[in-house]
């Protein structure tokens, strides 16, 4: 064959393996969560995801965003981005709704098991986002506060990057506050496990997808000369991930005496 002949079958492919390589990342990213939501869904239990989770990347990926605006990355990624946050809200909204059922559910059984009629079933506390108590952060009853807290914080981040946007410090400094705060994606699943001494709940699925993913992107990140603080945590991410994985097994082959809620009170709150 000539070489000609040779270029014109291998331009193609490139362009082919360039094209999955760009939808990998920015559909990738919410693959793992596909089996989660399915599994809280089907089950109507969160107590296994946790939602800070969805904190953390909804942050990460507003950060992003707004470090694109200072240093024009590749467009897969800010897409990426885009799509990871409307996946969190839908994790949220769910997450949400059937902690509220469940919390419902037990009031109505409590209710129907009472022997006096004088006795008084007190409804689970609705907390709302403008309630501003820490303890209760990121645990609210209605979804609609997790949306005003997010369009909040893009409002406040949004505001002080437009009027930093000339200083290369402070983008700089904000492209590795995104991706930073992406690489602590699995510390509050870590937690939580180690809370729970168990990581019953947790879609296994979900994590071996994530260090699939994470090792893929961190590849990308390095062969496509993204900016260093990209592939610096993206590194970090995927320890975070075999760290989640080594308690799996930990747990799995050597059983932990389960930490009671009396003794951790701080484990209530974490979804």
């Amino acid at each position: 064959m000539e070489p000609g002949g040779l270029e014109w079958l291998l331009v193609p492919m490139q362009q082919l393996v360039s094209w999955g390589a760009a939808g990998a990342m920015v559909f990738g990213g919410v693959v793992p969560y596909i089996p989660q939501y399915r599994d809280i869904r089907r089950t109507q239990n969160a107590e296994g995801f946790s939602t800070y989770v969805c904190l953390v990347l909804l942050v990460a990926n507003i950060l992003r965003i707004l470090f694109w605006f200072g240093r024009h990355f590749e467009s897969p990624l800010l897409w990426q981005s885009i799509i990871m946050i409307i996946t969190m809200l839908l994790m949220l909204k769910l997450c949400t709704e059937v902690r509220v059922s469940n919390e419902l559910n037990v009031k109505r059984r409590s209710f129907a098991a009472a022997d006096s009629k004088d006795e008084e079933i007190k409804a689970p506390p609705k907390r709302s986002y403008l309630d501003f108590d820490l303890n209760y952060f990121w645990h609210w009853s209605k979804f609609t506060d997790y949306v005003q807290c997010v369009l909040t914080f893009t409002g406040v981040t949004g505001y002080i990057t437009y009027l930093w946007l000339d200083s290369s410090v402070f983008v700089e400094t904000l492209g590795f506050l995104a991706v930073f705060t992406e690489a602590m994606l699995g510390v509050p699943q870590l937690y939580r496990n180690y809370q729970n001494r168990s990581t019953e709940g947790m879609s296994i699925k979900m994590v071996l997808m994530w260090t699939s993913g994470d090792t893929f992107k961190t590849v990308y990140f390095i062969l496509n000369q993204a900016p260093f603080q990209f592939s610096i945590c993206g590194l970090l991410q995927v320890f975070v991930d075999i760290a989640i994985l080594l308690q799996v097994y930990l747990y799995s082959y050597y059983p932990q005496k389960p930490v009671s809620h009396a003794a951790h009170p701080a484990s209530t709150k974490a979804l």
